[in-house]
């Protein structure tokens, strides 16, 4: 069972990596972002690439996230900053089709066939009996770092103090003649970083395939709807509960492990309108 929680809280680590992008993205510029998954994918299979030519697990790490900071860039630039203030449809239909593309340009380079990535540490821990990969050790830690340099940037640095501002405010924000814009197009920038990042961490835990954004996708948004949109804390324990949910109910019953996710999305979702409800029905009472 201590095993089943342990790569629960891998696969949490993963989902908080690709999560808090989509959250910041949503909490900032109000735009469901399915783009995201296409720059998680894509990044893998470029990271793939490098790796057969450098065999290096770092220098191929780095090489994918520099190849995808200009992508990232150019999507928010000439699409994403096109639909600010438009319809959640439009944004989700743009950024759809940019998914779509994206999974058909990686089975156009690199074929359907999935692709195996191994280990780079390849050594256990013996931990109360059980051996635990020191590489799965390496994501859940990296996770809880990045949860922290997370933490310390929007509460310290000009700029994250700015975002978190303009997630509250953006219209103040642009009264004290701050380009708003330029700080949204950095958050989307990081946030896509950290996509590749949680692709590439994850690439040797699981199979890389064409498809990979689609699935990480909809997890993600179960995450960000069970820990808030544009919350940084929430995302953080959202991604690991639910983590330990598909973890453990795989366990049991496999094939359900990812529909419990969404069912205690469904419950978060109605305890919420509840709450709702029975604030507007105590206001009119008052009233």
């Amino acid at each position: 069972m201590l095993e089943t929680i342990f790569y629960g809280l891998t696969i949490g680590a993963i989902l908080y990596f690709f999560s808090i992008g989509l959250s910041l993205t949503f909490g900032t510029i109000h735009i469901i972002n399915f783009a995201h998954g296409m720059v998680y994918a894509l990044g893998v299979y470029i990271f793939i690439a490098a790796l057969k030519v450098v065999d290096s697990f770092i220098l191929s790490l780095i090489a994918a996230v520099l190849a995808l900071v200009p992508v990232a860039w150019l999507i928010e630039r000439f699409i994403i900053r096109r639909l600010y203030g438009a319809g959640l449809d439009y944004a989700m239909i743009a950024t759809y089709a940019l998914l779509l593309i994206g999974t058909d340009v990686i089975k156009m380079i690199w074929g359907g066939t999935p692709h195996p990535v191994s280990d780079p540490i390849g050594k256990t821990v013996s931990f109360l009996g059980m051996s635990i990969p020191v590489y799965r050790v390496v994501i859940v830690l990296s996770a809880v770092a990045l949860f922290g340099s997370l933490r310390y940037f929007f509460s310290r640095s000009m700029i994250g103090r700015i975002v978190v501002a303009a997630l509250e405010d953006p219209d103040g924000v642009r009264c004290l003649g701050l380009d708003v814009n330029r700080y949204f197009s950095i958050i989307f920038v990081l946030g896509s970083v950290l996509a590749v990042l949680g692709g590439v961490l994850y690439a040797p835990v699981a199979t890389a395939e064409p498809y990979m954004g689609f699935h990480i996708l909809l997890l993600a948004f179960a995450v960000v709807i069970v820990g808030g949109m544009g919350n940084l804390t929430g995302t953080f324990w959202a991604a690991f509960l639910l983590g330990l949910v598909i973890a453990v109910t795989g366990r049991y019953y496999a094939s359900g492990a990812e529909a419990m996710v969404f069912v205690v999305m469904a419950v978060v979702l109605v305890k919420d309108s509840l709450i709702s409800g029975f604030r507007q029905i105590l206001g009119r009472e008052r009233a």
